[in-house]
């Protein structure tokens, strides 16, 4: 996720969402994919700076009092699960995936001190698509043995099951969808772990226009419920840095984005912010890059994963990436390195946190989902990312943002 006195792991790869194809490549055959996804070397994304929503550094939260999974060795429990819903297949798959890798290293944790209360993480795989989600959704409330979800993980399939999840009061406890407006639903199920895309748009664009300088920037945005809500936030808070001429729209699932770059080219804009997915803004940024755009490439978490830098190749170089998530501590990136073979991405730190919030609840003696509510509800601790607690709407009290960028 420098400038801060968090440890971090050297040259850390560092990440932060919806479709069908899981290779995790681009297609040789779509613009701006040819040659650059190979030259991408050895860039990855680190960490910049905590911003505030003024765009102001914050120096990183003291994580030497974060909650451990592994609690004192003592719990009793039968047959608990927790259920994961996200996109663990499709171009997108790898934020699906951080996420449930973080929570499984934070219950093999748990399992391992633990032997009279071994917890189940079952795993539902949504595509990201609100559609295949309320196939999955039922299946997830049906089964008894789960008590909390960790996810939804995309904002749009939140709102498309947040309803089947509040009916059945079970605890929606999100490491990824930042959508503001899904916290006025009135679901007292819901809570999200990481600042949403109103503390995310302000804090971003102050800091594009405050600190970076930069005084003309063309906002694009895809489809999705997450990409029309982050680009309304940051074109708000860009305020007259937002160049209408060279705003555009674009849908997921797009590879072809000549139109949109010829507008941005024309446009002599200090940056382009893309508001989506990596599948789609990895080949927009190549394909920008091609055109002869000069102009910095920004994004933010859904983008914040490194199959962007894989399939981008040199045209992610120096992009600037947001995230609501945190970077990595040493050890943390060490351990799911270890268990994982690949390196920690985004939301993979929040999704452990979220995940050892639950499992304290378990420990604590909750064996119900009205009970795991609660105990969500009155928590208030540290995690690795953050401090963790939540206002009655489902938000955290405190949430801030960092700035990450490919080098």
């Amino acid at each position: 996720m420098a400038g801060t006195a968090l440890v971090l792991v050297a040259g850390l790869l560092l990440a932060g969402c919806s479709s069908k194809d899981d290779s995790g490549d681009t297609p040789s055959s779509t613009p701006g994919s040819s040659e650059s996804a190979a030259a991408s070397g050895d860039l990855t994304i680190q960490p910049l700076v905590q911003i505030d929503k003024d765009g102001k550094e914050v120096a990183a939260a003291d994580t030497s009092n974060a909650a451990d999974p592994a609690g004192d060795g003592k719990a009793k429990c039968d047959g608990v699960s927790i259920a994961m819903a996200g996109a663990l297949t499709g171009p997108n798959a790898a934020l699906g995936i951080n996420i449930l890798n973080g929570a499984k290293l934070a219950v093999d944790a748990h399992n391992a001190a633990n032997a009279d209360c071994q917890v189940t993480v079952k795993e539902f795989d949504t595509e990201g698509d609100p559609q295949k989600a309320t196939q999955v959704a039922p299946s997830i409330v049906g089964d008894k043995s789960v008590i909390g979800l960790l996810g939804p993980a995309f904002s749009g399939e939140t709102a498309a099951v947040g309803p089947v999840f509040s009916q059945a009061n079970l605890l929606s406890l999100t490491a990824s969808a930042t959508n503001p407006d899904l916290v006025k639903n009135g679901w007292t199920n819901f809570y999200r772990g990481l600042a949403n895309d109103a503390v995310q748009g302000p804090s971003v664009a102050a800091y594009l226009v405050n600190t970076l300088k930069f005084a003309k920037v063309c906002v694009v945005q895809d489809d999705s419920d997450y990409g029309i809500g982050l680009a309304k936030e940051i074109t708000s808070g860009l305020g007259a840095a937002a160049d209408a001429s060279c705003a555009a729209k674009v849908k997921t699932g797009d590879k072809d984005f000549s139109a949109t770059v010829q507008i941005i080219k024309g446009a002599s804009a200090d940056a382009v912010f893309y508001a989506g997915y990596y599948a789609e803004g990895a080949p927009f940024a190549a394909q920008l890059k091609e055109a002869g755009v000069t102009a910095a490439f920004v994004s933010a978490d859904g983008t914040n994963d490194p199959q962007f830098v894989k399939q981008a190749g040199s045209a992610a170089k120096d992009a600037y990436l947001s995230c609501p998530c945190g970077p990595a501590p040493e050890k943390f990136a060490a351990d799911y390195k270890a268990k994982f073979n690949v390196d920690s991405g985004v939301y993979s730190v929040e999704a452990y946190d979220l995940a050892t919030i639950m499992l304290k609840g378990i420990d604590s003696g909750i064996t119900d989902r009205a009970g795991l509510v609660d105990f969500v509800k009155n928590y208030d601790g540290d995690g690795l990312a953050r401090h963790y607690k939540w206002e009655s709407t489902g938000e955290l009290a405190s949430a801030l943002i960092w700035i990450y960028q490919v080098k």
